[in-house]
C-alpha cells in the first residue's frame, strides 16, 4: 500500500512540477490538452500491447494445436495486428491534435 501511495504522490508531483515553473512568467499554460495528450497516447499503447499479447499469444497455441491451419491463422494474426496497431495510431493523433491547443 506504501508503495502505491508513492506512486501516486510523485505521479501528481512530476505531472504539476511543469505548471508552477511556467505559472511565475503568467504565461497562462493549461494543463488540460498536456495531460489528455498524455493519457491518450499512455492508454491506447496500453490496450495495443495487451490486444496484440492475447492476439499473438492465441494464435501461436492455435498453430501449435493445428499446424495444417496455419495458413489461414496467420492471416487473420496479420489483419488483427493491422487494426490493433491501428488503435494506436488513432491516440497518437489525438495526442497531436490536443498538443495543438496550447
Amino acid at each position: 500500500m506504501r508503495k502505491l501511495g508513492n506512486l501516486i504522490f510523485w505521479t501528481v508531483a512530476m505531472t504539476l512540477a511543469p505548471a508552477v515553473a511556467f505559472a511565475a512568467d503568467g504565461a497562462g499554460m493549461s494543463l488540460g490538452p498536456g495531460i489528455g495528450a498524455g493519457l491518450a497516447v499512455g492508454m491506447a499503447g496500453l490496450g495495443c500491447g495487451i490486444g496484440q499479447g492475447l492476439t499473438a499469444g492465441n494464435t501461436t497455441q492455435g498453430i501449435a494445436r493445428n499446424p495444417g491451419a496455419a495458413g489461414a491463422m496467420f492471416t487473420n494474426f496479420i489483419l488483427g495486428m493491422v487494426l490493433i496497431e491501428s488503435i494506436a495510431i488513432y491516440g497518437l493523433l489525438i495526442a497531436f491534435l490536443l498538443m495543438g491547443k496550447f
